[in-house]
């Protein structure tokens, strides 16, 4: 039998977002839209002199399944760089899309991904799930470009 694609762990995460409010004053900010449902997330971050993440802040107006995955990114997005996060972005695009197993690098550092096991027979949902993983890869991208260079 399939798992539900929704299911009470995906409920619980949507309704528990991390770092769910904007950010004062972000270093940069980033929105990103889904052309498939409408899905929106804008991601304000702040970095630190290593461009590592240290303040985050997200405004998630997504189905329950957008609204779960900005809750896994804002579990450990604080740390993150710009090319982490791009990465981890490409990583899960790619598995979701593919077959096997979550990539061992994402699953270490976003595990409760793996949720989205029954999402990948249902590419409509993809571009929601995506959304705050590239919203804040963008954001970090931004601000580590605005950054001085020294």
């Amino acid at each position: 039998m399939d798992a539900p694609l929704y299911n009470a762990r995906i409920l619980r995460l949507a309704a528990s977002i991390p770092h769910a409010e904007r950010l004062k004053a972000p270093q940069a900010s980033a929105r990103r839209t889904s052309q498939v449902c409408g899905s929106r997330v804008t991601a304000d971050v702040v970095l630190g002199p290593d461009a590592r993440i240290i303040a985050f802040g997200q405004e998630v107006r997504a189905c329950a399944l957008g609204q779960a995955s900005a809750a896994i990114l804002g579990q450990g997005v604080i740390g993150e760089t710009h090319a982490s996060l791009a990465d981890a972005h490409d990583q899960l695009k790619g598995w979701l899309k593919g077959d096997g197993a979550l990539p061992e690098a994402l699953a270490a550092r976003f595990p409760e991904l793996a949720l989205f096991e029954p999402a990948r027979a249902h590419p409509a949902r993809h571009p929601s799930i995506l959304l705050a993983f590239e919203a804040a890869a963008a954001a970090a991208g931004e601000a580590e470009a605005l950054a001085p260079q020294g």
